[in-house]
Protein backbone atom coordinates (compact mmCIF):
# COMPACT_ATOMS: atom_id res chain seq x y z
CA UNK A 1 0.00 0.00 0.00
CA UNK A 2 3.00 2.62 0.35
CA UNK A 3 4.13 1.99 -2.99
CA UNK A 4 0.26 2.76 -4.08
CA UNK A 5 -0.34 5.58 -1.81
CA UNK A 6 -3.30 3.81 -0.46
CA UNK A 7 -4.10 2.48 3.32
CA UNK A 8 -3.37 -1.25 3.71
CA UNK A 9 -6.72 -1.89 3.64
CA UNK A 10 -7.79 -0.36 -0.15
CA UNK A 11 -8.06 -2.47 -2.79
CA UNK A 12 -4.84 -2.50 -5.34
CA UNK A 13 -4.51 -0.16 -8.18
CA UNK A 14 -5.02 -2.00 -11.33
CA UNK A 15 -1.43 -1.68 -12.96
CA UNK A 16 -0.11 -3.13 -9.82
CA UNK A 17 -1.68 -6.28 -10.80
CA UNK A 18 -0.24 -5.62 -14.65
CA UNK A 19 2.75 -5.26 -13.66
CA UNK A 20 2.95 -8.52 -11.19
CA UNK A 21 1.61 -10.39 -14.35
CA UNK A 22 4.19 -8.54 -16.72
CA UNK A 23 7.14 -9.98 -13.84
CA UNK A 24 5.53 -13.40 -13.60
CA UNK A 25 5.28 -13.75 -17.40
CA UNK A 26 8.43 -11.78 -18.84
CA UNK A 27 10.77 -10.92 -16.56
CA UNK A 28 11.08 -13.93 -14.05
CA UNK A 29 12.54 -16.23 -16.23
CA UNK A 30 13.18 -19.32 -14.41
CA UNK A 31 9.81 -18.66 -12.51
CA UNK A 32 11.97 -18.19 -8.73
CA UNK A 33 9.82 -15.20 -7.86
CA UNK A 34 12.95 -13.55 -7.54
CA UNK A 35 14.62 -11.54 -10.14
CA UNK A 36 18.50 -12.92 -10.56
CA UNK A 37 21.44 -10.73 -12.19
CA UNK A 38 20.70 -12.23 -15.59
CA UNK A 39 16.49 -11.22 -15.61
CA UNK A 40 17.18 -8.07 -14.05
CA UNK A 41 20.36 -7.03 -16.63
CA UNK A 42 17.67 -8.86 -19.47
CA UNK A 43 15.14 -6.28 -17.68
CA UNK A 44 16.85 -3.12 -18.12
CA UNK A 45 19.06 -3.32 -20.84
CA UNK A 46 16.83 -6.12 -23.31
CA UNK A 47 18.36 -7.55 -25.87
CA UNK A 48 16.89 -6.26 -29.10
CA UNK A 49 19.14 -3.25 -28.15
CA UNK A 50 16.49 -1.19 -29.33
CA UNK A 51 15.58 1.04 -26.09
CA UNK A 52 12.69 2.51 -28.50
CA UNK A 53 10.74 -0.49 -29.39
CA UNK A 54 10.69 -1.61 -25.84
CA UNK A 55 9.60 1.74 -24.38
CA UNK A 56 6.77 1.95 -26.69
CA UNK A 57 5.70 -0.98 -26.23
CA UNK A 58 5.98 -0.43 -22.74
CA UNK A 59 3.58 2.90 -23.09
CA UNK A 60 1.30 1.41 -25.19
CA UNK A 61 0.76 -1.27 -22.72
CA UNK A 62 -0.27 1.54 -20.19
CA UNK A 63 -1.76 3.90 -22.22
CA UNK A 64 -4.03 1.87 -24.36
CA UNK A 65 -7.29 1.84 -22.75
CA UNK A 66 -9.41 0.26 -25.30
CA UNK A 67 -6.28 -2.55 -26.29
CA UNK A 68 -6.62 -1.81 -29.62
CA UNK A 69 -2.66 -1.04 -30.23
CA UNK A 70 -2.82 1.98 -31.15
CA UNK A 71 -3.44 5.11 -29.39
CA UNK A 72 -5.49 8.02 -29.55
CA UNK A 73 -5.25 11.66 -28.35
CA UNK A 74 -6.93 10.88 -25.76
CA UNK A 75 -5.29 7.79 -24.25
CA UNK A 76 -2.03 9.61 -24.36
CA UNK A 77 -3.76 12.66 -21.98
CA UNK A 78 -5.10 9.93 -19.82
CA UNK A 79 -1.87 8.82 -19.16
CA UNK A 80 -0.05 12.04 -19.38
CA UNK A 81 2.11 11.51 -16.56
CA UNK A 82 3.61 8.42 -18.54
CA UNK A 83 4.59 10.04 -21.03
CA UNK A 84 6.07 12.83 -19.51
CA UNK A 85 8.33 10.62 -17.61
CA UNK A 86 9.28 8.93 -20.88
CA UNK A 87 12.50 8.71 -22.73
CA UNK A 88 10.76 8.28 -26.11
CA UNK A 89 9.47 11.42 -25.27
CA UNK A 90 11.76 13.40 -24.92
CA UNK A 91 10.82 13.30 -21.28
CA UNK A 92 7.38 15.35 -22.58
CA UNK A 93 8.98 17.92 -24.66
CA UNK A 94 7.83 16.08 -27.84
CA UNK A 95 4.31 16.53 -26.72
CA UNK A 96 4.42 19.80 -27.46
CA UNK A 97 5.50 19.67 -30.51
CA UNK A 98 2.98 19.37 -33.94
CA UNK A 99 2.66 15.23 -35.07
CA UNK A 100 1.28 13.88 -38.47
CA UNK A 101 1.04 10.55 -36.78
CA UNK A 102 -1.48 11.64 -33.84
Amino acid sequence: AELTGGSPDSPEPPWVGEEREQFRKGRDQDGDGQLNREEVATWVRPPSGDWAEVEAAHLIHHADGDKDGQLTRAEILAQWQLFVGSRATNYGEDLERPHDEL
